[in-house]
Order: C-alpha cells, then sequence, then structure tokens
C-alpha cells in the first residue's frame, strides 16, 4: 500500500476493497457474496431500524514477522454471535460459514493487513441485521450477515500507560437479566451518555456495577474488567457482563502462569485490596487502570502508584500479543493462519 501510513493509524474506519455478504431468506442461508459497495439497501420499516434487531462482533489479523497473516479465535468470535442471534431471534449463521466468510474477507483485502512491526492491525467487523418489512414487533422474515475489514492502528497512542475511570450509579449498561450477555448496539447506545459524561471529565472509561443491585462490578465501559491481587486474577461474573474473549484467553494465560483465577462476584469495596487493574478486549487488548474514582460517595482508589502497568498485566499483555502475531508458540490452538 503506497499511501499508507501504518505506524501513524488512527483506531478508526478507512475504505478497503471488498466486503463480504450473505441473507438469510426462506429459512435458509445463501451463498457469500462479494460486494466492493460500501453502502447497504435496506427497507425503511426493516425490523434492525425500527426494534434493533442487530449484533456485531470484533477480531482482528495480524501479520507476523514470517508474512503470515494469523487470525485470533474466530470461532470464539463465530460462537459468540450465534449466542447474540438467539439472544434476540435472529438466524442463527453456521460457523462454517462464519469462518469461510472471515477467511474470504481477510484474503480479499490481504493488501490492508498492515505490516508486522507497525503496531497496527486489520480489524474486522461482522454485522447481523433484521431486514424485511414490518410494523409490528416480531422477528424479520429476513437477516442480512456481513463482513468488512479496515486497517486500525494501535488503541493506545501513548504506549501501554495506565488510565483513569471513574463510577457511576445514576446510569446502567444493561438490564439484569437483559442483554448484557450478547453483542447487540443497544448496550452500547445505553452507555454513550455516561461514557461521553465521564470523558468530559478526564476519565478513560465507566465502570458499571451490577445493574440489580449496584452492589458489585460489572463491565467497564465497553470492555471487561480484572483485578490483580497477589498471586489471583479476579473478574467479575454475572448475568449482565458479555463473555470477553479477550478475557477468556488472558484467563488461560494467567492459570499457565501459576496465577490463580477466580470468577465470581466482585464486591465494589475489594477495589481497595488489588494491586493491579485493567480493562480488556478485542481493541485493547489490556488497558491499564491507574485508578478507580467512585464519583458518588467520593472515594478514590489509587491502583498504579507510581503511574506504571504492573508488572502482571504487562506479562499478560505480551504473552497474548505474542501469540497473535505468531512470536510466541501457539500451543492452544488459538490462531488460524489465512492462507
Amino acid at each position: 500500500m503506497e499511501n499508507i501510513n501504518w505506524s501513524d493509524l488512527a483506531f478508526g474506519y478507512m475504505k478497503t476493497d471488498y466486503n463480504v455478504r450473505c441473507y438469510y431468506r426462506d429459512g435458509k442461508w445463501g451463498e457469500l457474496e462479494v460486494s466492493s459497495s460500501e453502502i447497504i439497501n435496506i427497507h425503511m420499516a426493516a425490523t434492525c431500524l425500527h426494534y434493533g434487531q442487530e449484533s456485531f462482533e470484533g477480531l482482528k489479523a495480524f501479520r507476523g514477522k514470517d508474512g503470515k497473516i494469523r487470525v485470533f479465535r474466530m470461532d470464539e468470535n463465530g460462537k459468540r454471535m450465534q449466542a447474540s442471534s438467539r439472544g434476540i431471534k435472529m438466524a442463527e449463521l453456521p460457523l462454517e460459514r462464519f469462518e469461510e466468510a472471515v477467511r474470504k474477507v481477510v484474503k480479499l483485502n490481504e493488501r490492508f493487513v498492515p505490516p508486522y512491526e507497525s503496531g497496527a492491525a486489520l480489524y474486522i467487523r461482522p454485522l447481523m441485521i433484521g431486514l424485511g418489512a414490518q410494523v409490528g414487533v416480531k422477528p424479520a422474515p429476513e437477516y442480512m450477515f456481513m463482513i468488512f475489514v479496515t486497517p486500525v492502528g494501535p488503541y493506545f497512542k501513548g504506549g501501554f500507560q495506565p488510565s483513569k475511570v471513574c463510577i457511576m450509579r445514576e446510569y446502567d449498561r444493561a438490564a439484569p437479566q437483559g442483554t448484557g450477555t450478547i453483542k447487540v448496539g443497544g448496550n452500547y447506545a445505553a452507555s454513550l451518555v455516561a461514557g461521553e459524561k465521564a470523558k468530559e471529565q478526564g476519565y478513560a472509561a465507566v465502570l458499571y456495577l451490577d445493574p440489580k443491585e449496584k452492589k458489585y462490578l460489572d463491565e467497564c465501559g465497553p470492555a471487561n474488567f480484572f483485578g490483580i491481587r497477589g498471586n489471583s486474577y479476579i473478574t467479575p461474573q454475572s448475568h449482565s457482563i458479555l463473555p470477553s474473549i479477550t478475557n477468556k484467553s488472558l484467563q488461560q494465560l494467567a492459570e499457565d502462569m501459576g496465577l490463580t483465577v477466580e470468577r465470581r462476584p466482585v464486591p465494589v469495596e475489594e477495589i481497595a485490596t488489588f494491586d493491579e487493574a485493567a480493562e480488556c478486549g478485542t481493541a485493547a487488548v489490556i488497558a491499564p487502570i491507574s485508578q478507580i474514582d467512585d464519583l458518588d460517595i467520593n472515594k478514590s482508589y489509587v491502583i498504579a502508584k507510581d503511574g506504571k502497568p504492573g508488572s502482571v498485566c504487562e506479562k499478560l499483555y505480551n504473552k497474548l500479543r505474542g501469540i497473535q502475531y505468531g512470536d510466541e508458540p501457539d500451543t492452544y490452538g488459538w490462531v488460524s493462519i489465512i492462507d
């Protein structure tokens, strides 16, 4: 790619050559179609526009030192997308079709996979929407699945540095038995007001408390939360947290590094006992947290006292990125090579 300054890419959208699409009609999925258009044509009465029948995923492809392109745990994204479909009554896309679509779209846009040493990656965005004209509240008669890709820069422009987050009790991200455990747009729309408010006050994200009792830690903005205490990796468990594939991977790595993994309800007061804390997800892998301010009760928890990321977070971050880029052996079978 002659005109892309790979090391200066933002985490945003850039036009690439192709996207792939697949339609569900008359009770079955069709074949994959390739398109070079960035536009989708949908009926104004489509259920995705009125009743939020929409889900999406996010994963990445990395170019290794050996020139090979690796995609991280795409089967997990495919399974999670099926769970989202079940959660809002959409047609489930078979796993094989999902993986075939990922391989195809990466291959077609191979020239947009950033070079190894750039710190950038190819972001892959699968999307499913309810189509067909409908005015009553019921599931759509048709669905469209599509994937587009875009090269993105590192999530941290300033390097791997801790940031501050805040707790705001007057906002919930999702309902206790609602859509919190699936990846649908409504959860993210619901987080925008609190998220913007937090940013205005200089925070990177909102650390939500559980929507039922406001006693336990929940999601951290658009990411999962974990804390490190001594030899333990502690991450919240609840009915309103999205099962992060990054968090799942980090738990496995933590365990193999000799840490005890605890997935359980985490009371808000426990923050005071953490040696390290972070949010984790596809975009950033790990975003270390330096301080958590509980704005409603005017209490501050300083975690990174020297302003640096903790050693466990750093070790986990380097290990996971090493596997993604092919610098570390993939003993778990997490990586798919696109040839």
